[in-house]
């Protein structure tokens, strides 16, 4: 990968509390904070591996051990990912509300990824669904590449009525069911009702009887496969096709949009190249939820999405989340070592966003040794305190910690120089302390490449 450009930073320090958007302490957030004037993706790959995260411009890193409520990154190994079965349940859930028009009866409003609800449009849902993504950026024209990026995506436009909402959805052509005479209760001539457990131990008896029967040995003209027996994958799930006569319309594009992170190419990289995109999800020809992923060499990163609070019965923050992990394994195809999932921070202190656990196999990073351990190995500790150290190797540190601050680089009146040059040149500066502390906080690889600005 080409390094055209340079990563340029102001760091604040981190010595100020703020409110706590978690736990609302007023004065209990606690995080290290710079300012990107521009930034590499690789530099901004190499920071989110130590614990850094953005929004917008500002980039930021919390202190694990005195905020209130300690902010983990999480990421989930996207090519392993099999969905479970409340994500196949979400899945399903939106597939049925854009193919028959079903809205479920009772659902439980989710948290969005990293994300704040916004109203986009009329209070009232639209009645197709759509899903785009718009470039911000005046310099799409240079980059036409962009544009063709879901060309694999299906995109369905159906048409049709929709269904009333009141009514639940019908049963089968051919059944009937009779309510019981008043006075009189359930039909006798019916047999009783049986929990759906005792009918699945029934069925698996009977498969195991029919083995002993033919002595263990599968018959000559064993019964096809159907597709419901065959485990289906998440792209599966996600590509579903709906018939002529749907009620919705859903459809799915990806753009450029305006961030810090230059867009680089690479040809060992995948088509559109590395950086920040929005996606913009469509219903009907309005805009229901926006958003932002950011494309680095190794990893998809979820940036934050906001979504219409009408449609929050279609649980978009999960289901964005399972096309972001289909998207990564889109580019894995091309880039082989893109193949992990960001999903921002996992904090167990908040039950509300315990919920990007549930994407697994997942990795939480450990913020004093700065390697990755499985979620498994961590919850026992999370359990018992709110901050924990996950490497349990107490000789390990960080390996890429910058011993000689004097390496690290500084922009000082458009000048690139080593910080040893820039002290001598500043006789009595006593900026020193801040220096090393954002030195160690962005580790050896970034110092000696990210520049850091003085006035």
């Amino acid at each position: 990968m080409a390094r055209n450009n340079y990563t340029i930073v102001e760091y604040f320090g981190g010595e100020d509390g703020y409110r706590c958007g978690y736990c609302k302490n007023e004065k209990g957030n606690f995080s290290h904070g710079m300012w990107s004037h521009s930034m590499t993706v690789q530099d901004y790959q190499d920071l989110i591996d130590r614990g850094w995260r953005r929004s917008g411009k500002y980039v930021y890193k919390p202190i694990m051990n005195k905020t209130c409520c300690p902010q983990y990154p999480i990421r989930c190994h996207a090519v392993k990912f099999q969905p479970s079965k409340s994500h196949k349940k979400i899945l399903k859930k939106f597939n049925k509300y854009i193919c028959k028009g079903v809205i479920p009866k009772e659902h439980e409003v989710e948290q969005p990824m990293d994300s704040v609800c916004e109203v986009v449009g009329s209070k009232e849902p639209s009645k197709k669904m759509e899903c785009a993504i718009t470039n911000v950026q005046k310099e799409l024209a240079e980059c036409p590449a962009v544009t063709n990026v879901e060309t694999n995506e299906a995109d369905v436009t159906p048409t049709g009525s929709e269904p009333s909402r009141k009514e639940p959805a019908s049963v089968s052509e051919g059944r009937t069911t009779t309510a019981p005479k008043p006075g009189i209760g359930l039909d006798p001539n019916r047999p009783p009702c049986r929990k759906a457990k005792e009918l699945r131990k029934e069925r698996h008896h009977q498969k195991e009887q029919m083995k002993h029967t033919s002595g263990g040995v599968s018959s000559t003209n064993p019964p096809a496969a159907t597709k419901t027996n065959q485990t289906k994958t998440l792209e599966d799930l996600l590509t579903e096709t709906c018939p002529d006569t749907s009620s919705h319309c859903f459809e799915f594009r990806r753009f450029l949009c305006d961030s810090p992170l230059e867009a680089e190419h690479s040809d060992d990289g995948p088509e559109m190249g590395y950086g920040s995109f929005h996606q913009q999800y469509w219903l009907d020809g309005q805009i229901v939820a926006v958003g932002v992923i950011d494309i680095l060499p190794t990893c998809v990163s979820s940036v934050y999405l906001y979504y219409h609070p009408d449609f929050a019965f279609l649980s978009l923050g999960s289901y964005s989340a399972l096309r972001e992990i289909a998207f990564t394994r889109q580019l894995q195809k091309q880039s082989p070592k893109l193949s992990h999932y960001y999903l921002g921070f996992y904090i167990h202190s908040c039950p509300k966003m315990r919920y990007k656990g549930q994407y697994r196999p997942a990795d939480l990073l450990c913020s004093e040794t700065y390697v990755w351990v499985t979620i498994e190995k961590c919850l026992p500790h999370l359990e018992n305190s709110r901050y924990a150290r996950f490497n349990t190797n107490p000789d390990e540190g960080d390996a890429r910690v910058l011993k000689d601050v004097g390496r690290a680089l500084v922009l000082h009146r458009r000048t690139v120089m080593p910080y040893i040059v820039y002290a001598r040149k500043q006789k009595g500066s006593n900026d020193e302390p801040e220096v090393r502390e954002y030195a160690s906080l962005v580790g050896q690889n970034c110092a000696e490449r990210i520049l850091l600005y003085r006035a």
